[in-house]
């Protein structure tokens, strides 16, 4: 194997941390997944080179491992303050939205809420929808998305008009900006078992079908499923993201009664009377 040499044998070979540098500036987004050729074609650095540095970065926790690929690490992510109160949420759930993503190709979230935002903790496929400006870190008005209105519908009525007393401002035409009009949205997404819907409500174009990570004491976080509206209904997909956040509930609290969590269980007919009423809804 060809040793790692500098293109130029007079110029001295970067340092260590010049070469972490290189290896790190390559993860220009917070949600990108990263192969190995695609690092060394950013980084100018040799494959073996890049390979023993992501060795070490994996270890010390700048970097994980996704199927996707290389991606920013609790460490690396803590230095923005976005995650740090969320490791145990996101080690649980990430793998489940990374096979939920390879099942339906489509862009997955992880937020949770923070007063009337939802804050990123993930987003997986990020590559495929440049359209959508979701990312790891940032934040989008709870009423306007679909793992935001997921997580709103499972507080009291109270708590929500307190979120929501400040105003829900239109993002596009299908915003919801009517206090009484969210209600009946959020009694609506009670009646689907938890399903929440959001077409063209956020960014035109985009639909999501999303839905809460609830434990003992409410709710925890939201996941969503999105894509672009023209490339064919998020409906079908529906049911894996409801299970996904069910299996998801599961391993947040596995010493939790079934009484006190939301059932895993799709009895007879329920998958039907899910798609039902996903058909109701449309006709509204």
């Amino acid at each position: 194997m060809k040793q790692d040499q500098p293109a130029d044998p007079s110029v001295a070979p970067p340092s260590m941390v010049e070469r972490m540098t290189l290896i790190l500036d390559a993860f220009d987004d917070r949600s990108v997944r990263l192969r190995l050729d695609e690092i060394a074609a950013s980084s100018g650095l040799p494959r073996s080179t890049c390979h023993r540095i992501l060795e070490q970065l994996l270890r010390l926790g700048w970097l994980r491992h996704t199927q996707g690929g290389y991606a920013l690490g609790q460490r690396a992510l803590q230095l923005g303050g976005v995650v740090s109160d969320h490791s145990e949420l996101r080690s649980a759930v990430v793998p489940l939205l990374e096979e939920l993503h390879a099942q339906t190709g489509r862009i997955v979230h992880l937020g949770v809420l923070d007063f009337a935002d939802v804050v990123y903790l993930d987003r997986i496929g990020g590559a495929s929808a440049a359209s959508l400006p979701s990312r790891v870190g940032g934040r989008a008005p709870a009423h306007a998305v679909g793992l935001g209105k997921a997580m709103l519908a499972w507080l009291s009525p109270e708590e929500a008009d307190t979120l929501l007393e400040d105003g829900m401002k239109a993002r596009t035409r299908n915003t919801i900006t009517d206090l009484l009009v969210m209600h009946e949205e959020l009694r609506r997404i009670r009646g689907r078992h938890g399903l929440a819907f959001e077409r063209d409500e956020y960014v035109p174009g985009i639909s999501c079908v999303g839905a809460a990570i609830r434990g003992p004491e409410g709710v925890v976080a939201g996941i969503s499923l999105c894509g672009d509206s023209g490339a064919g209904p998020l409906e079908r997909y529906a049911p894996l993201v409801l299970d996904v956040a069910r299996r998801a509930s599961r391993r947040m609290f596995p010493r939790s009664s079934p009484e006190d969590m939301p059932s895993t269980v799709w009895s007879d007919g329920m998958m039907e009377r899910i798609l039902t009423l996903i058909d109701d809804d449309a006709l509204m």
